[in-house]
């Protein structure tokens, strides 16, 4: 299971953002309303960091950095 930041949709202009964290699986499709208080929601696309290492790939290639060896 997967943890998911949703936020909540302002039904009225100027109402207050509230954030949930809510665990899924990543098959199941993204959330529209939260679960047990009904409220609108959507999911927060969150920027993840990767690591970037200098040196040659195992090929003699470019390598894309994730280490899996196919680039």
């Amino acid at each position: 299971m997967t943890t998911y930041v949703y936020e909540s949709i302002p039904t009225v202009e100027g109402g207050e953002t509230t954030f949930h964290e809510i665990r899924q699986s990543m098959a199941e499709d993204a959330l529209t309303t939260h679960p047990v208080t009904g409220e609108p929601i959507r999911r927060v696309i969150l920027g993840g960091y990767g690591i970037m290492q200098k040196g040659s790939a195992s090929s003699g290639g470019e390598s894309c950095g994730t280490g899996c060896g196919c680039c």
